[in-house]
């Protein structure tokens, strides 16, 4: 193997804030067009969270009638945020409803395309599941937002680091950690529909723009609003709701993470949880529910 790419070494800018937003947007802009090239149908996921709602938006500017797709439990935050968005944007709008008992069910082919028990992950892919397979049925390339929370600070666990020198070492670690993370479950949950997902906010000119913006720019405000910059860059865009919308993770929004919570703690016991940390003490087990994933995992993946 041979390494392709090093992560910038940061460089912070000290010129006024309206300037470097406008950079900002300029470098996603480009970023997202890039992307559009393509001789197959295009679309994009759009969960109504400020990262896809943003990337939706960009392109529908250059592609009429835009496909996007959102994926929920009836009732949902992401659903209704989405129905929002697209409507502000003009895209064809297409969302499905995921039921508990579907989700339950293809759980374990969930977890066979995502190669992993990891509980952030599995819950994460859930809705990335559906959302391709809806969109397998109209386009064969997808844009999706994942790169933003790791470049501009959107995971609630930042805000409780208070040394900015850290905070910027841990939000490097994290972009270099996607490649293993998040974007696997991109690559794979997509492509268990033969659809192609684009990434525009890790665009190498984005991630080195990133870099050069200053923490305190990422998390500004008292309580600390994430991804500050970001949204200030692209809050005539977006409605104000949308723009100023709270954090919510993929699985929270879409329902997902407190079902599956709830769904592990009856399909594991407490003796069987113990059970399986005695078993594998290797696998450092977090919680019932990963230990639920781990059970799937090696009925899938048995020796």
């Amino acid at each position: 193997f041979r390494r392709y790419y090093r992560m910038p070494e940061p460089e912070l800018r000290d010129g006024p804030v309206a300037e470097q937003a406008a950079v900002l947007r300029e470098t996603l802009e480009r970023a997202v067009l890039e992307r559009l090239m393509s001789d197959v149908p295009l679309g994009s996921f759009l969960s109504g969270g400020l990262d896809s709602s943003i990337i939706a938006a960009v392109a529908a500017r250059e592609i009429p009638s835009l496909h996007t797709f959102s994926v929920g439990l009836e009732g949902s935050a992401d659903l209704e945020a989405a129905r929002i968005v697209a409507g502000h944007i003009g895209s064809t709008h297409h969302e499905y409803f995921m039921s508990e008992e579907e989700i339950f069910d293809k759980l374990p082919e969930i977890i066979y395309h995502l190669e992993s028990f990891d509980q952030d992950l599995v819950r994460s892919a859930i809705p990335c599941y559906f959302t391709s397979r809806i969109a397998s049925e109209h386009v064969k390339v997808i844009l999706t937002g994942e790169g933003a929370d790791e470049l501009f600070g959107g995971y609630t666990y930042y805000k409780e680091i208070d040394d900015r020198e850290a905070l910027n070492r841990e939000l490097r670690r994290s972009v270099s950690a996607l490649h293993n993370i998040n974007l696997q479950r991109v690559d794979r949950l997509t492509m268990a529909h033969s659809i192609e997902g684009r990434v525009p906010f890790l665009d190498l000119d984005m991630i080195e723009f990133a870099q050069t913006v200053a923490a305190d720019l990422k998390l500004y405000g008292e309580p600390p609003v994430e991804k500050w910059i970001l949204r200030r860059a692209f809050e005539d865009l977006l409605p104000q709701a949308i723009v100023w919308r709270d954090k919510q993770q993929f699985d929270e929004g879409s329902g997902v993470a407190a079902l599956m919570a709830n769904h592990a703690g009856r399909m594991v016991s407490d003796a069987e949880f113990e059970l399986f940390s005695d078993s594998f003490p290797e696998v450092y087990l977090r919680s019932k529910e990963e230990a639920y994933y781990f059970k799937l995992f090696n009925q899938v993946y048995p020796e």
